[in-house]
């Protein structure tokens, strides 16, 4: 079986410092931790044969977050918390409550948490305990779930709280170039729905296979994965969050020659984009 991994960073309150980046092993079923050098590793949880995919890291807190796949075809995916050291697992989002959840975001100020439900072709959101779970876009069109569109598979999330923003990536087939990236409003325009609302903007399509997003606030750009083929593909790419009607430039490519580009994480306050890679028949994924 293949693994991945998906990475975030733990920073020191005081100075910002990156002290561990903390990342998953899927194969594994863990959730590991290592100095920024790679030196240390460490295994904080171990939890065998639940596909854990997406990570969020509340330093804050205390806390960290994860998603867990679960069985692709099965309405049992998972979404669990627990201490920076792996201590005191708890489930938040228990199966029944999301389908296949994917990567997952922390919006600490509105007490938040985002995720892209790929099978399940939702963009969703609950309180940091798990409460109040809700739909925000559902991309199903009437399919049933599982979904068996690529095409309508949501995958990355990233959450621009200040601007009100909910950027997602559509990942389409493997190397289909029918890949998406997409953005909406924080919350559904009153009167409308998470399956027909009318706030949702494109901003990029026809891409490789777009997975996992993140932001840069300061300098105001996009950042992903794709894990499709070259050119396009195997690279980190990024494009500004704003840009004229109809003047939207390409996106750049920051990194190519990539195993396979999944999991992401920004540090700008160094200049940093850390990334892990899809490594085929290997035990870990490639975090750099």
């Amino acid at each position: 079986m293949s693994t991945t991994s998906k990475l975030s960073l733990s920073r020191n309150k005081g100075n910002g410092v990156v002290a561990r980046i903390i990342f998953l092993d899927l194969g594994a079923g863990r959730v590991l931790s290592a100095n920024p050098d790679g030196s240390d590793l460490q295994t904080l949880v171990s939890e065998g044969r639940k596909l854990p995919d997406g990570l969020a890291v509340d330093v804050a807190a205390g806390h960290l977050y994860w998603t867990n796949m679960g069985n692709p075809k099965a309405n049992d995916g998972t979404i669990f918390r627990s201490d920076l050291d792996g201590r005191n697992m708890t489930t938040i989002i228990a199966p029944g409550g999301t389908f296949t959840p994917k990567q997952l975001q922390i919006d600490k100020p509105n007490g938040k948490l985002y995720w892209c439900d790929r099978e399940g072709m939702r963009v969703m959101r609950a309180n940091l305990d798990g409460s109040d779970i809700e739909t925000l876009v559902n991309t199903s069109q009437g399919d049933p779930r599982p979904g068996a569109d690529p095409a309508k598979w949501c995958v990355g999330v990233a959450v621009d709280a200040d601007a009100g923003k909910l950027y997602w990536s559509q990942k389409g087939g493997d190397n289909a170039g029918e890949g998406s990236i997409l953005r909406a409003n924080l919350d559904i325009p009153k009167g409308q729905t998470p399956s027909n609302r009318t706030d949702i903007e494109l901003l990029y399509d026809k891409l490789p296979e777009p997975i996992d997003l993140d932001l840069d606030l300061e300098t105001r750009l996009l950042y992903w994965t794709d894990r499709g083929d070259p050119p396009r593909g195997n690279t980190v790419n990024r494009a500004p969050l704003e840009a004229p009607r109809g003047g939207r430039p390409a996106p750049e490519i920051v990194f190519s020659n990539l195993m396979e580009g999944i999991g992401l994480a920004l540090d700008p306050k160094h200049g940093r984009s850390d990334r892990c890679n899809y490594e085929p028949n290997t035990h870990l994924g490639d975090c750099e």
